[in-house]
């Protein structure tokens, strides 16, 4: 792993931030009356990650789901603070990477409004130089136009940014867009998955990046 990194972009859900439980149960609690009464996390897990309208078609067989995508962003938003956290050490690690000059890029398919609000509640808002989100694109992940438009906004080159994610379309997306793709050993999808989409490498903690920037952990650890 070489030390040339020099921007880092990543996915949202699931990967810097921890979701995951607030997801499913807005799923279970917007779906209920269109989806039989079993339909639990087992069925949510494999296609989280992908846009909200593309799941809710998914799992409720309608073309039209104007109507639970509202319903699953009014739960969201209720329980958003009861349930989101960051993850271990990202906070950490996104700071220290700002104060080294990395350039912080989010890339998610989630709308705006509730990307800047879960970055703000956890401390990380600040040190993002820019986010794109599924308003901001045509084409969303796996798609490479979310990655490459960051890399954009970012003036960066795609030899010397990773993007990292907990699921296939974030690994697919980066590889696509040139980018290093990085997976997360924290994600729901399983390591193998990710490796199987094509990441180049798998992270089992959030401090794995300093090395990507040519950083000691243990020499942060005592200055």
């Amino acid at each position: 792993m070489t030390g040339n990194i020099k921007t880092m972009l990543f996915d949202l859900d699931g990967t810097i931030i921890d979701t995951n439980e607030l997801i499913i149960r807005s799923f279970i609690e917007s779906l209920q009356g269109y989806v039989p009464e079993d339909f639990g996390r087992d069925h949510i897990i494999p296609s989280m990650g992908n846009p909200l309208t593309d799941q809710m078609r998914l799992f409720s067989g309608l073309e039209d789901v104007t109507h639970l995508v509202a319903a699953y962003r009014e739960v969201n938003l209720r329980l958003h603070d009861e349930y989101v956290k960051a993850f271990d050490y990202v906070n950490e690690v996104i700071a220290t990477l700002h104060e080294k000059s990395i350039k912080i890029g989010v890339v998610t398919t989630k709308m705006r409004l509730t990307t800047e609000r879960g970055l703000k509640f956890v401390g990380l808002y600040d040190y993002v130089d820019a986010i794109v989100t599924i308003d901001d694109v045509v084409n969303p992940k796996p798609h490479p136009e979310p990655v490459s438009k960051a890399i954009g906004l970012l003036g960066a080159d795609p030899a010397t940014t990773i993007m990292v994610g907990d699921s296939m379309v974030d690994i697919e997306s980066a590889v696509a867009a040139g980018a290093v793709a990085v997976g997360v050993a924290w994600s729901l999808k399983g390591e193998q998955k990710l490796k199987a989409a094509g990441a180049h490498h798998v992270i089992h903690d959030m401090r794995d990046l300093y090395s990507f920037v040519g950083l000691e952990r243990e020499t942060l650890a005592k200055s």
